[in-house]
């Protein structure tokens, strides 16, 4: 009976531990560069164990409040979830290793796209907000698919064109307001959490500066919110072959329950399974 009561008692306060453990380190390591929060707060628990069957081995008569049997339980913990966090932070580097002046030449995909401007219409000759709706619509494509890599100052052809353009929209001409504007942008279209998850730099191939959003899978559906006819409409965007493209209703239905199901790798890894 007394067993039961303690585990009664202590499971909550491991959960708890472990979940604050986890929150933690993903602030410190940046939630684009660490496993989800549930992987984590399992990975704490697991340290919990094994801080519990270290002070069983090294401490005769050990008993779970024992002072000794507490500190090993939450100093193993945050050892494993230390060393796991950085082991993922390590391999989830920071896309800017990506060597831009290749992902030009090999041209769009399903993970790649190219837009010259992001504000700026070329044939009109006009800031126009169409252009920015298309950055967030290829930005949601990639965050509701496999992830890819938009490529903003460049043509078609994986020319770079600069960003003078948009550039002059602004007022200030720096990669630091290009930045703070296209987060903002993307706060408003696609939800702030989303518009958080692109990691953003500004490469300069062939002495010509881009701006690369490099996005990973989104651990949950993004939504497009647009204005249209005097209100505003939602909707779900995904990469088709090299283009993004907007789903119906129940095709939308069907791949966010496709797309983002339950299982073992989508808990660990932090991301879907589709």
């Amino acid at each position: 009976m007394t067993i039961l009561v303690e585990f009664a008692i202590s499971l909550p306060i491991v959960l708890l531990v472990a979940w604050l453990i986890a929150v933690v380190l993903r602030r410190l390591f940046g939630a684009t560069r660490s496993l989800s929060t549930s992987a984590m707060t399992v990975i704490a628990v697991l340290g919990v164990s094994i801080g519990l069957l270290l002070s069983a081995w090294l401490v005769d008569d050990s008993s779970l409040w024992m002072p000794t049997t507490l500190l090993l339980g939450a100093g193993a913990s945050l050892a494993l979830s230390v060393v796991v966090a950085g082991v993922v932070a390590a391999f989830r580097r920071d896309g800017s290793t990506i060597d831009v002046a290749v992902l030009l030449k090999e041209g769009e995909s399903d993970r790649v796209e190219f837009k010259e401007t992001a504000r700026w219409n070329i044939r009109e000759q006009h800031k126009d907000p169409r252009m920015e709706i298309a950055v967030a619509k290829s930005v949601a494509a990639f965050l509701n698919s496999r992830g890819g890599t938009l490529v903003i100052g460049v043509d078609d052809a994986g020319v770079p064109a600069g960003l003078d353009r948009d550039l002059a929209t602004m007022r200030t001409a720096d990669h630091d307001r290009f930045e703070l504007w296209l987060r903002d942008m993307l706060a408003k279209t696609l939800g702030r959490n989303a518009a958080a998850l692109p990691q953003i730099w500004f490469p300069s191939p062939g002495g010509v500066p881009v701006c690369v959003v490099q996005c990973r899978p989104s651990p949950k559906p993004v939504f497009l919110i647009q204005p249209k006819d005097g209100g505003t409409v939602t909707d779900l965007w995904v990469r088709v072959g090299n283009s993004s493209r907007t789903l119906g209703v129940d095709d939308a239905v069907d791949y966010v329950a496709r797309h983002w199901r339950p299982s073992v790798a989508s808990l660990v890894l932090g991301r879907p399974a589709g």
